[in-house]
């Protein structure tokens, strides 16, 4: 598991699925495509379309395109 990064702001957020721990599987308001209040992703940074994303849960980081 990572740390916890420094740039990580509870008030900068995304909603994307992490790919580490899925952990939005069984949860109704991600499959219907909501802001769920409970798997939310830190928004660290972006780069064009590109957000640099972490998981509060496992603390896994990765990138995801949103263009493609």
């Amino acid at each position: 598991m990572f740390p916890l990064d420094p740039d990580a702001d509870r008030a900068r957020r995304a909603w994307v699925p992490c790919p580490n721990c899925r952990d939005h599987r069984d949860c109704e308001a991600c499959l219907a495509g909501r802001a769920c209040p409970d798997h939310w992703r830190y928004l660290l940074s972006n780069t064009g379309p590109v957000v640099h994303l972490q998981c509060p849960a496992c603390t896994h980081i990765w990138s995801h395109d949103t263009a493609a």
